[in-house]
């Protein structure tokens, strides 16, 4: 059974920085693409970054030069890096992997 496990979120001031992870389970995970999405109220989930399991990144146009995703195969997690966080990334970020779910993780971005 596929486990996806988000944490990190929380309230942040507009500037600030947060890193979510996501902590994988039942995959072998180092051969696995992986990505985070996000949904703010009212709005489609969106695509924020992906990261295949060879290295190669993709990422919104709206998270370029502030986002990173990485990974930790040996400890089968997939990190987001969040800087420069602005009120409009405000939203629930989401682990992906397939067809596979995170419960999601509440990230605020307000003063």
């Amino acid at each position: 059974q596929v486990q996806l496990v988000e944490s990190g979120g929380g309230l942040v001031q507009p500037g600030g920085s947060l890193r979510l992870s996501c902590a994988a389970s039942g995959i072998i995970f180092s051969i696995n693409d992986m990505a985070w999405y996000r949904q703010a109220p009212g709005k489609e989930r969106e695509l924020v970054a992906s990261l295949t399991w060879s290295g190669r990144t993709v990422y919104a146009d709206s998270v370029k030069g502030r986002f990173t995703i990485s990974r930790d195969n040996a400890k089968t997690t997939v990190y987001l890096q969040m800087m420069s966080l602005k009120p409009e990334d405000t939203a629930v970020y989401y682990c992906n992997n397939a067809h596979h779910w995170g419960q999601g993780t509440q990230v605020t971005v307000s003063s």
